[in-house]
Order: C-alpha cells, then sequence, then structure tokens
C-alpha cells in the first residue's frame, strides 16, 4: 500500500510540476519566496492553511464554477474564469496534497524501521509540493488583485529644486531611465525636451511602450533627491538639488490628432545666442492650437521646418497630458502625489554622490552602492525597482487578506 503510495508522489509531483511551470506567473523565485513569507500582524509566518485565506480561496473556488456553469457569459466573465482558473486549479491540487498527508497520520505509529524511513520520505515529498503550490497560489492571488496594466506611459521628468545643478542632475536621471528601456527591451519615443545650453534637461517627457513597462516604472514616480559637489562650487560645498519624476498609464486605444484647421501657426525670427542666422532668417515657430488655447514654440533649429515639427511634438505632448488626466480623474491627483512641490524633504530616493550611495526611501534594505553603474540603467537599477514591486506586493497580499477578514 505504501509503495503504491509513493508511487502516486511521483505522478502528482510530476504532474503539479508541469502544471505549475505552465501557469508559472512573471515573478523571479526570490520573490515568490518572500509572498510566502508575509507576516501576520504577530509576527509568525502567513501560511495558506490559515482560516483567512482559505475562506478567501473557497469564494474563489466557488464563484469560478458558478461562471463556468453559466450559459451566457461576457467577455468579462471570460477574462475572470481565466484568471480564476489558475488559483482554483492549484487549490484543488493542494486540497489533495493536504489529504494524503492527513491519511499518513494513520500509519505512523509503525515499529517497522524501513517504514518510518518510507513514511518520512513520503511527508518530505508532499511537503516541497505543498510549498510550491502555496507560493504559487500566493502569486495567483496577487496577479488577480493587480491593477489595470497598460500598453504605454508617459514618463516626464522635470528638474525641480536647485538651479542649474537640478536640470544637469534631469538629465543625467533621463538617461538612466532610457538605458533602463533599452536594458529591458522596451520602446521609447521622444515628445518633448528643453534641453540647457550646459547639457542639463529643464523637462523631458518620453512614451514607453513595452509588456510590464508601467508596472516596473510606475514605482518611480516622485521626487529624487541629488547629493554632491557642483562643478561650479569653488568652496567645495555640498549641494542638495531635486529633480520629479511623474508616470502616467497610457490606456492602448489612446491617440491624438492633430487637425490642420485647429492650428495657427506663426514664424518670427529667432532671438538669443545662435549666430547670424537668428536676426536674417524667420526659423522660429509659434503653434497655437486654437480649441484649446494652448501655445508652443520653437527655436533651436535653423530650419524652420524642424521647428515646426518639434513645435508640434511639443503641442502633442501638451494635449496627450490634458486628454489623458481628462480620461483618468485620478491622474492628476496620483501625479500630484508623486512629485508633490518638489521640495528636498519629499524624497523618495537619494542620489549621494560623495558617499557612492543611492538610498531608496520607501523600503528596509534599500541601500546600493556604485552610483556610476546605477545611473547606467541596467542590472542594478532593476534590482532596485525589482525590491520596490516586492515590498509593495508583499502590502497588497495583506491588503487583500485583511478586507477579505473583515467581510
Amino acid at each position: 500500500m505504501l509503495l503504491n503510495r509513493l508511487s502516486r508522489i511521483v505522478q502528482v509531483g510530476s504532474k503539479l510540476t508541469t502544471s505549475l511551470q505552465c501557469n508559472r506567473l512573471r515573478t523571479s523565485p526570490p520573490i515568490r519566496r518572500s509572498l510566502c513569507q508575509a507576516a501576520h500582524p504577530n509576527g509568525a509566518l502567513f501560511q495558506i492553511s490559515d482560516d483567512k485565506i482559505q475562506k478567501y480561496l473557497e469564494r474563489l473556488r466557488l464563484e469560478y464554477y458558478a461562471l463556468k456553469v453559466q450559459e451566457q457569459r461576457t467577455r468579462k466573465d471570460i477574462q475572470r474564469m481565466l484568471l480564476l482558473s489558475n488559483v482554483v486549479e492549484m487549490y484543488e491540487q493542494r486540497k489533495i496534497i493536504v489529504d494524503n498527508l492527513s491519511s499518513l497520520k494513520e500509519l505512523k505509529d509503525d515499529k517497522d524501521d524501513e517504514m518510518v524511513q518510507l513514511l518520512k520520505e513520503e511527508r518530505e515529498a508532499y511537503g516541497s509540493i505543498l510549498f510550491r503550490l502555496d507560493s504559487e497560489i500566493l502569486n495567483g492571488i496577487l496577479s488577480m488583485d493587480d491593477e489595470e496594466d497598460y500598453g504605454s506611459l508617459i514618463m516626464e521628468v522635470t528638474a525641480g529644486v536647485g538651479g542649474q545643478e537640478a536640470m544637469l542632475f534631469a538629465r543625467e536621471l533621463f538617461d538612466m531611465y532610457c538605458g533602463y528601456v533599452e536594458y529591458k527591451g522596451w520602446e521609447v519615443e521622444m515628445l518633448q525636451t528643453e534641453d540647457t545650453d550646459i547639457g542639463g534637461t529643464r523637462h523631458a517627457t518620453t512614451v514607453i511602450s513595452g509588456p510590464d513597462a508601467y508596472r516596473y516604472l510606475k514605482h518611480e514616480g516622485g521626487v529624487h533627491r541629488v547629493q554632491r559637489i557642483p562643478a561650479t562650487e569653488k568652496s567645495g560645498r555640498i549641494h542638495t538639488s531635486t529633480v520629479t519624476v511623474s508616470i502616467i498609464p497610457r490606456p492602448d486605444d489612446f491617440q491624438v490628432e492633430l487637425k490642420e484647421k485647429d492650428l495657427k501657426i506663426e514664424t518670427k525670427r529667432a532671438s538669443g545666442a545662435g549666430g547670424q542666422h537668428v536676426n536674417t532668417t524667420d526659423s522660429a515657430v509659434r503653434i497655437v492650437h486654437l480649441p484649446t488655447g494652448i501655445a508652443v514654440e520653437c527655436q533651436t533649429e535653423r530650419s524652420q521646418q524642424k521647428n515646426r515639427e518639434i513645435a508640434k511634438q511639443k503641442l502633442t505632448a501638451k494635449l496627450m497630458q490634458i486628454e489623458l488626466e481628462a480620461r483618468f480623474s485620478s491622474t492628476q491627483a496620483l501625479k500630484k502625489s508623486q512629485v508633490g512641490q518638489s521640495l528636498r524633504n519629499e524624497k523618495i530616493r537619494t542620489y549621494n554622490f560623495n558617499q557612492d550611495r543611492i538610498t531608496d526611501h520607501r523600503i528596509e534594505g534599500g541601500t546600493a552602492h556604485n552610483l556610476k553603474g546605477f545611473l547606467e540603467g541596467g542590472e542594478q537599477l532593476d534590482d532596485m525597482i525589482e525590491k520596490l514591486r516586492r515590498s509593495q506586493r508583499r502590502k497588497q497580499l495583506m491588503d487583500i487578506i485583511n478586507r477579505e477578514c473583515e467581510q
């Protein structure tokens, strides 16, 4: 009987392993382990066997089968079924494992050494499968409660407090995110940049598109603080400056169309530094969007046609932001909560050049070193973002559980 049971473990384990691999979500093993170790308020580890999560999983199971037997299902019902199916399947598999573990108690008093060893191996085999199932179930719950994902997002990087030094760091931060986009294999489209003569950036707006781009970058919204000695500082004092980053989600079906009849285009002679052509050619372009009254100007290029194209890009960026804020009533509040007033004490992350240290103030263990490597936007930035996502998802898990327990 025991040999038959052990044979069944191998079969079940193989089946579960295949199933888990097929249903595996895009989360690294360290994150899955941390989700299984979400803490109770009293400090104990959160387990699937707890009454709270059992009650929630049973609700999901009943909801799934109610949808399955429903004769007519909407598209929303079908999407919900797909989300539920993975969790319910793993939950039912878990119940089988738990039943098999319970049946081993009947044989726990056996005095035969070989039988005792076999029982021990059987419990260990079931325990290993159970651990993997618990991990995947918790991750599955989180995936169902994720906020809506978007195919692309608008990222704004703006110099805050600190004058020229803030603008210089805004450029470094913008380049870091461009490097991260390349590292992740996403796409970037430049909408608007306002650069300074010394290589800084007052403001830059881009559209970033790619799988999970919004889910990764949404945590980057906020005030980024830099502490270092500026190149122009003669007395060697450390200056503190800020750069604000805002992340605005963009739906897949979103577009802004500029109609020529809605545009009033004016040309004039460029002003400021730039050589002889400044006072001899009408290269500067000003465009007014008649329906909204929004006006933009561009005189950065010698060619009037190029300035016209850049001005249209600036106008498109402004209209896009207005339309998104109108479509999502919470967007303005989201942006305000991210960037605040750009003050130094509102920071989410500090870049200390003198100590070669990056500190994210939202998470425990959020300190890293090697600023040069971090600003390249590769693996180091990705590790920091993963820590942020892990911390946020742990809080999210506890919110789900507590919310369900209150009902």
